[in-house]
Formats: structure tokens, sequence, C-alpha cells
């Protein structure tokens, strides 16, 4: 008579249904859509659908899986709440006050620039960045794309306007940033809400790009992808920096978010570090 095979702990078995049914989720959803978060960082991830399926009074996994590979609209709500919009207008001011004293004059030796915001989440940056150039006379030769895979975000991002009490508190970071102003200066305030020039996106084309999936579609001379790969695995940052490389321009520029870092990465050598401490990368290989 054959041995029994040995029983697994209920603990193991309930962790283990979780990953199957999670797996499973994110399979449907990249079959279904094309949208890949398969190598996200799990522990992130996991917070982020379970608070979604509290918030629609689900109760499993494979409930959240029916609901949104049948329902568009629940995958909306579904794709907002798993993507990580976490930004701010002049968000770390020491990277823009790097940008504008060692790349700026970098950027004034071409007759036009093309940049690349990549995971620009709701825009903030974004108008950011073209403040930044607009100051330093450089915005009139620019074409900025502003990609993302959440198409929800980039509407807001395209609409350009923005809570005021939210606004107000990024003043401080833009005189930190350098701003040769005030940032009230650029928009108009109506309704509670802070409405942005539109000649701050006339140059911004939003698209919606994925780096888990898509691939280089220009050459730029500056590429911004900031707090975007913390939430990646090591396997899917290597594959965006490659990415980011093949897309960048000889002696272009790179800049990432304060937690990130082309150190042990497989390009590590064939960048530059413009200043210790501030995420910004020559391209001199």
């Amino acid at each position: 008579m054959s041995a029994c095979p040995p029983r697994l702990d209920p603990v193991e078995l309930e962790d283990d249904l979780e990953t199957i049914e999670t797996d499973l989720l994110l399979s449907g959803l990249y079959r279904k859509y094309g949208y890949d978060f398969r190598e996200y960082a799990y522990a992130s991830l996991k917070r982020r659908i379970w608070h979604f399926i509290d918030t629609e009074g689900l109760k499993t996994i494979s409930a959240l899986q029916e609901l949104v590979l049948h329902d568009r609209e629940a995958l909306d709500r579904f794709l907002l709440g798993l993507s990580v919009n976490v930004t701010a207008m002049f968000r770390d001011p020491e990277f823009f006050i790097t940008f504008r004293n060692k790349v700026v004059p970098l950027l004034r030796t071409y007759p036009f620039l093309r940049i690349w915001h990549a995971g620009c989440s709701t825009g903030e940056e974004v108008y950011s960045m073209a403040i930044l150039l607009q100051e330093e006379g450089l915005y009139h030769r620019c074409r900025i794309y502003a990609t993302d895979m959440n198409e929800a975000v980039l509407r807001k991002a395209r609409e350009g306007i923005y809570p005021l009490e939210l606004v107000e508190q990024y003043e401080a970071n833009y005189q930190r940033a350098g701003g040769r102003g005030a940032l009230a200066d650029y928009y108009t305030a109506a309704y509670g809400n802070a409405i942005f020039r539109a000649s701050l996106r006339s140059n911004v084309v939003f698209s919606q790009h994925n780096l888990a999936t898509d691939g280089s579609f220009n050459e730029f001379h500056v590429i911004l992808c900031r707090n975007v790969m913390i939430y990646f695995t090591r396997p899917l940052q290597h594959r965006v920096h490659s990415l980011l490389r093949d897309s960048l321009a000889g002696f272009g520029i790179l800049g990432l978010g304060s937690k990130e870092t082309l150190q042990f990465s497989p390009y590590e050598q064939e960048f530059e570090q413009l200043e210790p401490g501030t995420r910004l990368y020559r391209r001199i290989g």
C-alpha cells in the first residue's frame, strides 16, 4: 500500500491559495487587456489588491478577477488603485536645482530637444519641468512625451487642473527648486482649483505606454523616470533600464527618483553621475 502524501498546514494552504489567485488575476489582466503587473513587487501589489477588494465589498481575489475581466469600468477603477500615483510638483527640489545648474547648459547646445517623462502619473512633474524649461528659455524648442500605462491618470494630466489647496503647498518646493517667480504666475485659481496655463502643455504629447511590455518609440535627449521602478522586481528593473538606455541619445541625460539608482545595473558603467547624491546621469557609453 502506497503512503499518503503529507498534509500541508492550513496556514500554508491559505497562503498558497492567495498566491494562486493572485497569479491567475495578473495573468488574466495581461492576456485580456495587455496590462502586465506580473513583475511588480509582490508585497506592495498584494496590499493594493486587498485594499481594492475591501473598497468594492468583495471577499476574494477570485471574485475580483471575475469582476475586472467582465466589467471595463471596474477595470478602470482597479487600475487607478493598482497604479502608484504618488507625485507632487517640484518633488525633491534638489533634483531640479541640479537640473538647472548641470543639465540646462548641456541642453542649450541642441537646436531641438526630445524629452520623455516615463510613468508621468497625473502630470505634476511634467508641468514642473515645463515651467523650468520655460524659465530657462528652452521650452519653445522642446517636445515632451509624457507617458503612463493608466489612461485615467493621463486624462487628469492632460487637463492640468489640481486642487488649489494642494498647489499652494507646492510653492515652497518651487522656490527651493530655483523658481524665478511665483508658482501662481503659471495658473488661474477658480472654484477651488488651480488651472495651469495651456501654454505649458502646448509642446507636450500625453500617451499610453507600458514600461513592462512596450518598447522604445524614439530617441531622447532627456529621459525622466522617477519613483517608478522602486515598485518593480529586480528583473523588471533591469528590463526597464535596458529600455531607457536604448531610448537615450549619446550623452543624453537620465533622471531617476531619490530611492532609485543605476548602481549594480547592467548599464552602470555606461553612465556617469552628474552630481553625487542627485539621481541625474549622463550616458557616456
